[in-house]
């Protein structure tokens, strides 16, 4: 119980530490709630598919074979450069009607959370290192995994969407749709700054 608390607590650390998950959400809950949610929910789901990965040892595979993992952080980094351009251009449409922000499809905002969280190939890696710290002695090691892997999920499926409604609440607050724009405009920042980070130093 005590190694599963303590799991817990650094899960969730890692889960709240601001990144490219969270500017993700954040840019598309500052003008709609819904699409803001579902990014949270495709970046839990994001994260199902790297402790599955973890589990499985796919983890193991992308540390022996650097021009795989350095491929998906190529992937990843071009990704969050897009969006980043994206939101650019979607504010600048929004100056134009500020009235009508652009519509996001709730499919497409979740897409996007997954896509953003899924082509992220550290995150793989940290779970291997991670995992096996909290694992005692004479347990199954792939059912153990699959608990703490859980607990991983679980933790995302619950910060990401309060991060989504607390943004959009935060905007609401704030008022107008010129805070709505600068707000849009630092998150487009945020998500350049990191894709470049990820293309440019890994």
């Amino acid at each position: 119980m005590t190694a599963t608390l303590t799991f817990t607590g650094v899960a969730a650390g890692l889960i709240v530490a601001p990144g490219v998950d969270f500017a993700a959400v954040a840019r598309n809950a500052i003008a709609d709630r819904r699409a803001g949610v579902c990014t949270g929910l495709g970046v839990a789901a994001g994260s199902l598919v790297h402790t599955a990965a973890a589990v499985a040892g796919v983890a193991t595979i992308l540390v022996a074979h650097r021009g795989l993992f350095t491929a998906l952080q190529l992937a990843g980094g071009c990704y969050l450069v897009y969006l980043g351009v994206r939101s650019l251009l979607q504010r600048e449409k929004t100056a134009e009607d500020p009235e009508r922000p652009p519509a996001r499809s709730s499919l497409r905002a979740f897409r996007q959370g997954f896509v953003v969280n899924a082509s992220n190939p550290k995150a793989p890696v940290l779970f291997l290192s991670l995992l096996p710290q909290f694992i005692p002695p004479g347990a199954d090691p792939v059912t153990r995994s699959l608990q703490l892997s859980l607990i991983v999920v679980g933790c995302a499926l619950v910060w990401f969407p309060v991060v989504a409604l607390a943004v959009h609440s935060v905007a609401a607050l704030l008022g107008g749709w010129r805070v709505q724009r600068v707000l849009t405009l630092v998150t487009a920042l945020l998500l350049l700054a990191l894709g470049l980070r990820m293309l440019l130093f890994g």
